[in-house]
Order: C-alpha cells, then sequence, then structure tokens
C-alpha cells in the first residue's frame, strides 16, 4: 500500500499489514510480540485489534509519524542546563553560533553551547496517555480508505493539502470513479491533477475562471489573470473545458459576465474556436459592450439605496447562497429596522455549512464594529492572507453593522440551522468532552498530522504538566519556533530569538535559536501556565509561531511542529514519542505558520493550525489579535452541540443510542456487547471519535 495511505490511516488510530492474507496468517509469533512491544514501549501505542497482523514495518512508520531521530536543540540539556546560564552566556553562545553558520557557512555539523555544562538524564518515568489502534489487512484498510473518499466528496467545504493528496492518490490508485464531488475547489484541484474532462459534469460553464486559476497558480504561480502565458497543453486542456461544458450544456452565460474582462482575456489567448451555435453565441456576447451580470443591477438597486428590491434582485438571479455570501454588505447599507426583517425572511437555505460559519460570525461580533480596527482575513490557495484596516480605511468605510442588527441575524440564522438539523440521527449519546471540540468548518488552511483537530478545539491541561512546543527540520538554514503573548488590551509580546536571552525562567524556557546542521534542526519552548501567570499577570493568551527566517517556503524543506505534555519535574530526553499529543508536517507554500494556542486563564489549549500567506519571516511582525477569533468558536458552536440538534432524542445511556459519540472505546464496546451476535438486532451501533473529520463534513452537508 502506498506510503501515504499508511500515513492517513495512521492518524486515524489504525495499521495496516500489506503482506497479504496468507502471509499474515503466517506471521512468526515472535516477531509479532517484538512488534507489539516495541509498540507499546516506544509509542504508548495499544494494539486493541488484529494483534496477530503486527508487523515490523510499523515500528518504521510509527518513527517517522511520532519522531524518535529528532535533532538535539542547541542546549542539548534543556531545560535544566538553560536555566543555569546567565543572559550574557545565553547572548554570547549565540553570537558564536551565529558567526559560524552565517560568516562561515559552516552546517557540516549542529552548534551547540559554549558554556552548557554536561547534563546527564534520569531515565523515562512520566505518566502518558495510551494509544489504541487497530490493525487492518490491506482490503480493510481499503474500504475503510473508500469511506473517507466517499465522505470528503460528499463535502461542500474545500479539502486541505493533506485530505486533497489522499483523495487524489485513491482516485488515480484504484481507478475509482467519482460519483459526487460537493465542492467546486475539490472537483477544479482534481479535474486540473488528473487532467479528466469527467469531472466537468461537477462544474458549469463559469467555473473555467476557477479551472484558469488553479493551472496558472498551480503551474506558474501566477495569480494574476489578466496576465496569461500558458503552455499549448494547458491551452489545449482549457479548450476541451469550454468545449466539454458547451456539450453538456452545463452553460451559465449570466454569472460569467461577472468575470467579462477575464473571459474575453482567456477566450483571446486560446485562440478559441466555438464548436456550437451556442458557443458562438456566448463568444459575441463576451467580445460585446454589454454586461448581463446579476451584481451589476445589484449594486445600481443598493446605489439608491433599494435594499429590497436588490435583495431580490440577488435572490432570483443567484439564490439564497448569495445573499448569505454578501450578507455583510446588505445589512450595512440597511437604513430601517423593517428592510432587516425582509432580509430575514428571504434568507431560508439548506445549506448548513454556511449556516454554522455565519453563526460563528455574527456571534463573535461582541461590539459595534465602527468601533474595531477591522482584520480581512480570505482563503487562497489554501494559505490564509489576512489585511489589517489601517486609519484611512477605517475613516471611508461604509460597511457598519450594530450589536442589534449581529445579534438578530444570529438569533435568526441559529434557529434556521436547528430547524435543518432537527431529529436526524434517531438516538444519540454524546460525550461531554465534545463540548470542547469544533466542527471542521474552516480547514483548508490547515496541514495534516497525528493529533490534530478542528480551529478552535480545546484541551484541558492537567494539573502537574506543562506544555512542551517543539519544531525540527531539515534541508533549510534557520527556522524559528516563537510565542507571542497577548494581553487583555491586545498588547503583544514577543517571546522568540530575539528577546529570550533575557527571560529565561521557570515560567518559560526556550531552547536556544538552531541553525541548521548536518542533520538539520530543532527548537522548544516549554510553558509553566500556573507560573507563567504569576509572572506575567496582565497576558491572558499564547499563541506559538513557526517562520522559516531563511526566507524559504515550508513546502520545499522537512517540517515537523507539534506539542508533547510534559511532568513539570522532567525526566528522559528531551523529545519523548510517548508524550507527544500532535505531531504534524508543516509544508505550506509560504514561510509562515500559526500553530496553536494557550488560554491561560481556563488552563486550556487551543487548536491553530493555520498557513498564512506573505513572506512574513518574523513572528512578532504582524498582529495576531483576529485569532482570538478562534478561542471563542465552541461557545457557540461544538461538536456535542451538533448531535444534540441533530438527534431525536439526546440518550445518557449508550446502550440505547444509535450513534455514540465519545472517544473512550469502553463506551462503544459495553453499548455494543452482544449486538453482533444477536441476529435480532440490526446493525453495530455508529462510533464517532474526535480524529473523524471526514464523518462530520458528510453529515455537515448533507
Amino acid at each position: 500500500m502506498e506510503k501515504i495511505f499508511k500515513e492517513y490511516l495512521f492518524e486515524k488510530h489504525f495499521l495496516v499489514n500489506d503482506n497479504g492474507a496468507a502471509n499474515a496468517a503466517g506471521n512468526d509469533q515472535t516477531q509479532v510480540f517484538e512488534v507489539l512491544f516495541s509498540l507499546a514501549n516506544l509509542f504508548n501505542i495499544s494494539v486493541v485489534e488484529g494483534k496477530e497482523l503486527a508487523q515490523k514495518e510499523m515500528i518504521e512508520l510509527a518513527s517517522r509519524l511520532l519522531g524518535v531521530n529528532v535533532p538535539k536543540p542547541f542546549y542539548e540539556g534543556f531545560p535544566a542546563t538553560v536555566k543555569e546560564l546567565s543572559p550574557d552566556q545565553l547572548l554570547f553562545d549565540q553570537m558564536v553560533h551565529y558567526t559560524m553558520t552565517y560568516g562561515f557557512g559552516n552546517f557540516s555539523e549542529a552548534g551547540h553551547s559554549l558554556f552548557e555544562k554536561n547534563f546527564e538524564r534520569t531515565a523515562f518515568k512520566e505518566n502518558c496517555v495510551i494509544r489504541e489502534f487497530t490493525i487492518l489487512q490491506e482490503e480493510e484498510a481499503v474500504k475503510q480508505l473508500a469511506e473517507y473518499v466517499e465522505n470528503l466528496l460528499a463535502s461542500s467545504r474545500p479539502l486541505n493539502d493533506r485530505q486533497f493528496q489522499m483523495v487524489c492518490e485513491y482516485v488515480k490508485t484504484y481507478h475509482y470513479k467519482v460519483q459526487q464531488c460537493a465542492s467546486k475547489n475539490t472537483t477544479v484541484k482534481l479535474m486540473v491533477k488528473l487532467r479528466d474532462l469527467r469531472f466537468a459534469r461537477f462544474l458549469n460553464l463559469s467555473d473555467v475562471i476557477k479551472v484558469l486559476d488553479e493551472i496558472s497558480y498551480a503551474n506558474y504561480l501566477n495569480e494574476n489573470l489578466k496576465k496569461l502565458n500558458l503552455r499549448n497543453q494547458d491551452r489545449k486542456f482549457l479548450t476541451s473545458v469550454i468545449d466539454e461544458l458547451f456539450a453538456i450544456s452545463h452553460v451559465d452565460e449570466v454569472t460569467c459576465f461577472e468575470k467579462k474582462d477575464v473571459w474575453c482575456g482567456l477566450l483571446h489567448h486560446l485562440h478559441y474556436q466555438p464548436k456550437c451555435d451556442r458557443a458562438r453565441e456566448f463568444l459575441a456576447d463576451m467580445r460585446g459592450k454589454g454586461n448581463r451580470s446579476v451584481y451589476s443591477e445589484f449594486e445600481r438597486l443598493l446605489s439608491v439605496r433599494n435594499v429590497r428590491g436588490a435583495v431580490m434582485s440577488l435572490k432570483q438571479g443567484k439564490g439564497s447562497g448569495a445573499l448569505l455570501r454578501n450578507l455583510d454588505y446588505i445589512v450595512s447599507r440597511i437604513e430601517e429596522p423593517e428592510d432587516l426583517k425582509f432580509v430575514l425572511e428571504n434568507l431560508g437555505t439548506k445549506n448548513n455549512v454556511m449556516l454554522m460559519q455565519l453563526l460563528l460570525h455574527y456571534t463573535k461580533l461582541r461590539r459595534p464594529l465602527e468601533k474595531q480596527v477591522r482584520s480581512f482575513r480570505f482563503t487562497k490557495h489554501n494559505v490564509m492572507r489576512v489585511h489589517q484596516e489601517d486609519a484611512g480605511e477605517a475613516a471611508r468605510r461604509k460597511s457598519m453593522i450594530s450589536l442589534g442588527q449581529s445579534a438578530a441575524i444570529s438569533k435568526f440564522v441559529e434557529e434556521n440551522l436547528r430547524q435543518n438539523l432537527k431529529g436526524r440521527l434517531g438516538k444519540v449519546y454524546v460525550d461531554e468532552t465534545m463540548k470542547n471540540l469544533a466542527l471542521p468548518l474552516q480547514e483548508t488552511t490547515s496541514q495534516g498530522g497525528f493529533g490534530v483537530l478542528a480551529k478552535g478545539s480545546r484541551l484541558a491541561i492537567p494539573e502537574g504538566k506543562k506544555i512542551r512546543a517543539f519544531t525540527y527540520w531539515e534541508k533549510v538554514n534557520d527556522i524559528d519556533l516563537s510565542v507571542i503573548g497577548i494581553d487583555e488590551n491586545g498588547k503583544q509580546t514577543e517571546f522568540s530569538w530575539r528577546t529570550m536571552a533575557n527571560r529565561q525562567s521557570d515560567a518559560l524556557v526556550y531552547s536556544g535559536d538552531e541553525t541548521s546542521g548536518y542533520n538539520g534542526g530543532s527548537e522548544y519552548f516549554d510553558v509553566d501556565v500556573e507560573e507563567f501567570q504569576k509572572l506575567y499577570p496582565r497576558i491572558k493568551t499564547l499563541i506559538f509561531c513557526n517562520n522559516v527566517f531563511s526566507g524559504s517556503n515550508f513546502e520545499t524543506c522537512y517540517c515537523t511542529a507539534g506539542y508533547m505534555m510534559r511532568d513539570l519535574l522532567d525526566s528522559g530526553e528531551i523529545y519523548e514519542p510517548k508524550t507527544v499529543a500532535t505531531s504534524f508536517r508543516v509544508n505550506c507554500p509560504s514561510t509562515f505558520a500559526y500553530l496553536f494556542g494557550i488560554d491561560l486563564e481556563t488552563r486550556e489549549f487551543v487548536w491553530l493550525n493555520v498557513a498564512r500567506g506573505g513572506e512574513t519571516i518574523v513572528a512578532g511582525a504582524t498582529s495576531l489579535a483576529f485569532l482570538l477569533d478562534y478561542f471563542d468558536v465552541t461557545q457557540k458552536m461544538n461538536v456535542h452541540r451538533f448531535f444534540e440538534w441533530m438527534a431525536t432524542e439526546l440518550v445518557t445511556d449508550p446502550a440505547e443510542a444509535d450513534v455514540i459519540v465519545t472517544d473512550d472505546r469502553e463506551i462503544w464496546e459495553r453499548a455494543n456487547a452482544g449486538r453482533q451476535d444477536d441476529a435480532s438486532e440490526e446493525t453495530v451501533k455508529e462510533w464517532i471519535q474526535s480524529h473523524d473529520f471526514e464523518r462530520l463534513l458528510a453529515l455537515m452537508n448533507q
């Protein structure tokens, strides 16, 4: 089985034996025991099903994904030896290190401290969470992957790079016939990657501009569609796509007028020759002076304050989805309360994902927008782009939404959403811990790996434990791990290679700024929440960032990031795979990524996992305040509430449930006891866990 499939299944707590059923049945029992012992001893992996299928390749897979051969940090005795050094010693160490690496270009070996004393580590003796895994034969694994692929393709949300790569490889490897593809983004990327015109049946003619954008960026890194210089093979492919869409009558001419300039440029660049009467008419319309775009009429009506006319024009021409996407703009132009009521009455939609996004958006407006400095965020090519409003833009601002308006919209959206979801799943048992988990609504910019959760998800930091954040890398000179503290007024305090020489303490310890040696480099931060609150009482939030200081994009190197849950009293090696709560590849096409945060007031770890576009190479150079929105996600919408709204009845006894939502295998097994052997029972209960993104996406889009 291909490496990408094994890695994807590992993230779902599956291991795969691909030696064939006959070979698996004849496994050497001594080898089986040694593999099971190694998995338990090195990684705290307990195989609960399929133990007889264990094979030694599984140890190598776990080693690669959870990290075993991680380069040592600059201070090899971190954190104990770092605390013993003075600020002058710390600073001098780094100056010598920089001179050797940047000055002399010496990367033949890793640089380490001149002043650090020898440090002998005690044996590892920390309590760690046991990870339960199942071993599948290859045939079972392929079926499991097929289920993931079907659920991902049923989602209208764009996939992150990890999910897309898996789906694309599955379609190629197993000649999978795609029956549905709800996301235009996913459809376009699959069509371009596989050069398969059959995906055209999921698109309309207006989507050709999306195809052009994907080709331009993927093949030429060009984001300006008005400046085209495509190779002949790409021109031929785009021509074939246009011809195919006319052939199957997926032609929405009016929508194409929204991008008329780009269409004119593309048709000219392709020297397009129409093959049917409708195509010839379309070509003439695009070359003509008229513009039948729905948005032209919509804008005209809004300009004369005819909100109701604009709403009906947009709804009739584009549907309810267009109203939802332009809701901020429309509401900001409303002057009469009755107009807001009219807008809401025309918002009815079955698009639950869009409703959930709106619910989060309007719930977070705690104060009128006219009093805020706004951050505008959008996603393009799977990275987040951020624009911070300046004083001049704020002064010219016309889009203003009051607290009353946002509250009215939030209430309407929630009622609409609850009605859509009501009674879809029968009896449901939901673990209380699911209240802290977010739904995968905004994962396009996420990076995949073991232990990854949806943005905004929260995990309690147990008493007696600290967070050890880490990053390690190869094939690049210098990656920096940084921490930014944010106080109640939004003021930022930077803890990084630039500031930590004078700030090492029991509250926050830094491993030193390391540039790559022959085997790469690594950096760490230790955070003791209680001590940090004592030392920095005004700081309420911590944000962890990764950036490539040497300027390369993450996708051109090998970089892993994550965190460990460690005892306050250190034992064992700096990097202990047993304690790794998450480990994921940072491989975005940019130099900057937000990793995760800590809510110091609630003592909770908060998931971010956001790839940011641009060329930022220093963590403290940008505002991070907009990330605080993710800290509020689970207060309004979370996994528990989602299933509560879908249930015909929320039950407290798992044995009575049709669907069980928990990470506790024991609860699921007890609820299913005897069902498989009882012919009177229909099926085994459905079990949904926190890492089942694919199933959640499918349910959200039904």
